[in-house]
């Protein structure tokens, strides 16, 4: 079987080492690179969610290194009238080199990858993102010279993708994470069971206590794509989580702020603090080109 990236739980710790020691190399030679690997290949951007910097990241990636890209819309295919993942499984693989899924179901991402024979990246399902926490590791080592020894505050819905996979790196590389959420926002409990006592994981509901110390301030939005519906719920009760003035003063002399973008200013952060440390979250959204690169090599090699 072809080696696929499909999660942060499932990624060997020093294969997730290895990838951002190639995303370091990716970054230092972008434009002069020695080899394309993807050379005469052609590979899927099978989306179901709409994307900005995970679909431009990965389709620059794919041409830079010798590849084609087909982004393909879940909706524009038979998918959207019905047919079984299974079956487009079954056909992509014997036409592509390799998918970048962008979906829903994490079971659909496992069914992609097992049926179509081709190396798969998770691209976002609403268990885990793991490209984008690669990025966020990869910035946080650039502008801080390491996350190791490093606190690293999560603040808002503790319970979606982004800190889920956030988890899974601190298991495995062990900084100290802070999930600063209310109860009911944080991890899913089949996701704490699998995880078991961390002493460097934990969880506050204090904001102000979570992100005392704290090296690196990081925030998503608080209404996640198929969460429309629950948005005013939402931002009543994660409005004492935003990222701002007053938590930041809580916060290290010289902590950096992280957002995975899109940002919705005012209600997950404030304009101003979004502004004041736009140089580190617009690195880390271009860094998602370089560690794309250093995933689709992992994948084929």
């Amino acid at each position: 079987m072809p080696r696929s990236l499909l999660s942060l739980e499932t990624l060997h710790a020093d294969d997730l080492l290895a990838i951002l020691e190639t995303a370091r190399t990716m970054k230092s030679e972008r434009g002069r690179h020695r080899e394309q690997p993807l050379r005469g290949q052609s590979w899927g951007l099978l989306f179901s969610k709409s994307s900005t910097r995970t679909r431009v990241s990965f389709e620059v990636a794919i041409r830079e290194f010798g590849g084609e890209s087909l982004f393909l819309s879940a909706q524009d295919l038979q998918l959207g009238r019905g047919e079984p993942i299974r079956d487009t499984a079954r056909v992509l693989g014997r036409m592509l080199h390799g998918l970048v899924v962008r979906t829903y179901a994490q079971s659909d991402l496992e069914e992609l990858a097992k049926l179509s024979g081709l190396p798969v990246i998770n691209a976002l399902t609403d268990d885990e993102h793991p490209c984008q926490i690669l990025a966020d590791l990869f910035t946080i080592g650039e502008l801080l010279g390491t996350w190791r020894g490093k606190r690293v505050c999560y603040l808002g819905d503790g319970s979606c993708n982004v800190p889920v996979s956030w988890i899974w790196a601190a298991a495995k590389l062990g900084f100290e994470l802070v999930i600063g959420a209310p109860g009911n926002y944080r991890p899913p409990e089949r996701v704490l069971l699998k995880l078991g006592p961390q002493p460097n994981i934990s969880f506050e509901s204090d904001p102000r206590a979570a992100v005392r110390g704290a090296d690196v301030l990081y925030t998503d939005v608080w209404v996640s794509m198929g969460k429309e519906a629950e948005s005013a719920d939402r931002i009543a009760e994660l409005r004492p989580y935003q990222v701002n003035d007053e938590l930041l003063a809580l916060a290290k002399p010289g902590a950096i702020v992280l957002h995975c973008l899109p940002a919705y200013r005012g209600q997950e952060i404030t304009h101003e603090v979004l502004e004041a440390h736009a140089n580190a979250i617009f690195t880390q959204a271009e860094n998602r080109l370089h560690v794309q690169k250093a995933v689709l090599d992992y994948c084929v090699r």
